[in-house]
């Protein structure tokens, strides 16, 4: 009999989500896989990841099962690695053939991050539906080769018809952690859990769960105008820098500056802020932008394809940020934050621009693009 949402299989849907490598790719997966489970708590999930990434751990720490296959991306930096990549790539795709002969899924999803690849090539290649979520602002060239046989594809900004065929594509957002964007009526709690006082402006700087050098630097050359100015500051340093920032400042440097090495509570740090620096990594910016608030964007220059600089530059084309490279960051990044931290007009423009991007229920409307692919496929 059909499944409460109508599915038209005979049993549950069975659907394998493949990707990782990073946490901005990891999140959005486990949302997806959530988000089917709330409209199905019957669908059964399986995760294809690449061995020896984030994944392998993170997902069954979340509740689901993964199998790894042997993949690794192109070594922009070393060369003679790749030598490898030929023959990883086909194990790769014998692996995954084998994983759908044995799961036997209803659809693929590919969320980006090594795994992808081989996964939804093999699932096209069986007549298996599959849909991709295309995060960024610019597609890279693993998930343009897949579009060609993908059902649907899910991605976040406009324009994406220069990377895709323009009748597949819909505009889902990207998927955020509900509970670190809820934000409404915390602001006095938030300024309670950093110590701030209510009298004086806040700036938040976060780079990352590894943290951001040239924020940090950036950060460290700006201290004394910041101090002058008598700006409260959370600096979230990240894990590769607390240490050495500690060191250099010691644990209790200024009244009015929180060195912490990870948020475990960003809805606190989004709620104290009065204007927010980040980098642009797609999951970050689909939080901003529901969270609404003032942001200058340094996007990291250490990323394939340069897609956060292209990540950033869609929010400025409709005034919905402040933009600073990562070389100038050094010289300009606080003197930028202060002159906004002082225009109370370009705050407001800057918030309500960045919030008409929001799209909240992404990790939703993904799985029902899911459920609605397998549905096609089955008339």
């Amino acid at each position: 009999m059909p499944n409460q949402q109508g599915n038209t299989t005979q049993a549950a849907p069975r659907i394998i989500i493949s990707g990782g490598g990073t946490g901005g790719h990891i999140f959005p997966a486990v949302a997806i896989a959530n988000a089917l489970k709330k409209l199905n708590p019957a669908t059964e999930i399986l995760f294809v990841g690449a061995n020896g990434r984030m994944e392998m751990e993170k997902v069954p720490a979340a509740g689901y099962k993964i199998i790894g296959l042997d993949i690794q991306g192109i070594q922009r930096k070393s060369l003679w690695k790749n030598l490898l990549f030929p023959i990883k790539l086909l194990a790769s795709l014998n692996q995954a053939g084998r994983v759908i002969k044995n799961f036997k899924p209803d659809a693929a999803v590919g969320v980006g991050g090594y795994a992808s690849g081989p996964l939804l090539y093999a699932a096209s290649g069986k007549g298996i539906p599959t849909l991709i979520q295309e995060q960024n602002s610019y597609a890279g060239i693993t998930n343009k080769w897949l579009s060609k046989k993908a059902k649907k594809i899910c991605v976040a900004f406009d324009e994406m018809d220069k990377f895709f065929p323009a009748d597949k594509i819909v505009k889902t957002g990207n998927p955020v952690r509900k509970q670190s964007v809820d934000t409404a009526g915390k602001r006095e709690e938030a300024l309670r859990e950093f110590k701030l006082s209510p009298n004086k402006k806040v700036i938040l700087v976060t780079g990352g769960s590894l943290g951001a050098r040239t924020l940090n630097q950036s950060l460290m050359a700006g201290l004394d105008k910041l101090i002058a100015a008598d700006v409260q500051l959370i600096w979230q340093t990240g894990k590769v820098y607390y240490a050495g920032i500690l060191e250099k400042l010691g644990e209790n440097y200024h009244p009015n500056i929180r060195i912490v090495e990870f948020l475990n509570r960003m809805d606190l740090a989004y709620a104290a802020a009065n204007i927010i620096i980040s980098r642009a990594g797609a999951g970050t910016i689909a939080e901003l932008c529901i969270v609404g608030k003032p942001v200058i964007l340094v996007p990291s220059p250490n990323v394939a394809e340069d897609h956060q600089t292209k990540n950033a530059l869609a929010l400025v084309q409709t005034n919905a940020a402040v933009f600073v490279t990562d070389a100038e960051a050094g010289a300009t990044l606080v003197p930028k934050a202060l002159e906004l931290l002082n225009n109370k007009e370009e705050q407001e423009t800057l918030g309500n621009n960045i919030k008409k991007l929001a799209l909240p229920n992404a990790d939703e409307v993904i799985a029902q693009h899911v459920i609605d692919i397998i549905k096609e496929s089955k008339k």
